[in-house]
């Protein structure tokens, strides 16, 4: 005989924020999966892959298959990062209320402190010349430079006592960091070659602009798959690893 509904333990909470942030957090996950899933897709399988295939090849199966990825990509990108953002500063306008600092002014440093890292990385992958296209060393600057961003927001706010609301702000941070990588860079480039494969069916030599910006979207995409790992880090340390407050 099978049991009764009614005697199943189940009482989900009935007010608004916690149902408001189950949502937001359900969202933010799927997104997030999807997102970091064809991150892992394209520099441990895909990028291999084309190092394998001939012109002819690539020419059939890179459009429609770009398209495609790049599509759920990107705006697996943005829906992760606005749904974090929001349940973020749920928690930061909360958490400000009660201790009596600015909101604001956390919400003001996250993006200009992680949008001045991105314009910083941008500027030396336009350079990309001598030492500046060389993988370690830019593996160098943009370590220095992320760690930078992190330290400046992280002394930017050190009013601030709530571990979540930090720790978010950094992983959060790195994952504005990628957002804009991934809109400004991958993308950008990555539909200047669809429609270059689409017209010459990769028969001919690629241009020397268009490789130049295919090694940029090249290196900003290595750089979002390493970056990626501390990002996660961050995120369940907010809940889950106390590193930040008093």
């Amino acid at each position: 005989m099978l049991p009764s509904f009614a005697t199943i333990p189940f009482h989900p909470p009935t007010d608004f924020g916690s149902n408001y942030e189950i949502v937001l957090r359900w969202i933010h996950f799927s997104a997030a999966i999807t997102w970091i899933g064809l991150l892992y897709f394209f520099n441990l399988v895909n990028m291999p892959l084309q190092k394998q295939m001939d012109a002819p090849t690539k020419a059939k199966v890179n459009p429609p298959l770009l398209s495609l990825a790049l599509w759920w990509f990107r705006w697996g990108a943005v829906v992760t990062v606005l749904a974090g953002i929001v349940f973020w500063s749920r928690i930061t306008v909360l958490d400000a209320r009660t201790h009596g600092y600015s909101a604001g002014s956390v919400f003001g440093s996250f993006f200009l402190v992680w949008t001045l890292a991105f314009v910083i990385e941008q500027g030396v992958l336009m350079a990309g010349k001598g030492a500046l296209n060389q993988g370690a060393v830019l593996t160098v600057i943009f370590a220095v430079v992320l760690i930078a961003a992190a330290v400046i927001f992280l002394q930017w706010n050190s009013q601030v006592e709530n571990n979540r609301v930090l720790a978010i702000g950094v992983g959060g941070g790195l994952g504005w960091f990628m957002l804009l990588n991934v809109w400004g860079i991958v993308w950008r480039v990555n539909k200047r070659l669809i429609a270059w494969t689409k017209e010459t069916s990769a028969a001919a030599p690629m241009p020397d602009k268009l490789a130049r910006m295919m090694r940029q979207s090249f290196i900003a995409s290595r750089a979002n798959f390493f970056i990626s790992f501390p990002m996660l880090f961050f995120m369940g340390a907010a809940s889950h690893y106390p590193l930040f407050g008093r």
